[in-house]
């Protein structure tokens, strides 16, 4: 019992400190800046920050959420990325152990939060955190379940992949524009990976219903902007990996009879 508590508080802190690169790099990717130079540094000033400004959430409070020398505010979405990623961390252990499960979690909860910063700031999803995860989770399934399993992944991203684009394809050419970007047929070929065919259209489903209200907010209001689709299809991958055997448990009931 003490174990798991040590563990937890340590997979927090990890995720905090993770949650705060995570930010810089959802930040500076999409618009092709360095993640490493130059330094962080508050967005008003210039002000490079120091270490003890960099100390995930603690800082900000002590800050007040404003920089130290311009008393700029800062943006709330860092201690709140930071949080979130921590408590993902944490939670990870506390649902899985020390298992695949816990490190494909992860792995899905750091692409959720990555897609997170960039998707809604920059409707942009970054290719470099979905190819590194769709290689770790097809290595650790070779590594825990063998060279079967690792193959029909494989084929089951190729599907979705595939699957995609053609939903692509006829969405342009209904509405007469671009109705999905690249970044989230990637997004749904790592649904593939880690899930098989059945559970990624699931999730596809899952995260439209997701995404619902807000396009329809978008559109009542007026607002010419595109809807971030992502954010809700990662959000949706992490629900069902939560509640993956009651689903499958559904589908075989659906799929094969009582």
């Amino acid at each position: 019992m003490i174990f798991d508590i040590y563990v937890i508080v340590l997979l927090f802190v990890l995720g905090l400190v993770m949650g705060s690169f995570y930010m810089v790099v959802g930040s500076r990717l999409p618009k092709n800046e360095s993640i490493i130079k130059p330094r962080s540094h508050c967005d008003s000033c210039g002000h490079e920050l120091k270490w003890y400004e960099l100390i995930p959430v603690l800082s900000y409070v002590l800050q007040f959420g404003r920089c130290s020398k311009c008393k700029a505010q800062l943006s709330i979405m860092y201690p709140f990325i930071e949080i979130l990623n921590g408590f993902l961390f944490s939670l990870s252990y506390a649902l899985y152990g020390f298992s695949y499960e816990m490190i494909a979690f992860i792995i899905i909860s750091s692409i959720l939060v990555l897609i997170f910063v960039s998707d809604f700031q920059y409707m942009i999803i970054l290719d470099e955190p979905l190819i590194i995860g769709s290689v770790v989770i097809l290595l650790l399934k070779l590594y825990y379940f063998g060279f079967p399993t690792f193959t029909r992944s494989i084929y089951s991203g190729l599907i979705m992949f595939v699957f995609m684009l053609v939903i692509k394809a006829l969405g342009d050419k209904i509405f007469k524009r671009e109705s999905l970007g690249g970044g989230d047929v990637k997004l749904v070929t790592f649904f593939g990976f880690v899930f098989g065919v059945r559970l990624s259209f699931v999730s596809v489903v899952l995260g439209s219903f997701l995404a619902f209200p807000y396009a329809m907010y978008i559109s009542l209001a007026k607002k010419d902007r595109e809807v971030p689709f992502g954010p809700f299809l990662i959000l949706a991958l992490l629900i069902v990996f939560i509640f993956m055997d009651p689903i499958k448990s559904f589908l075989n009931l659906f799929v094969y009879g009582i």
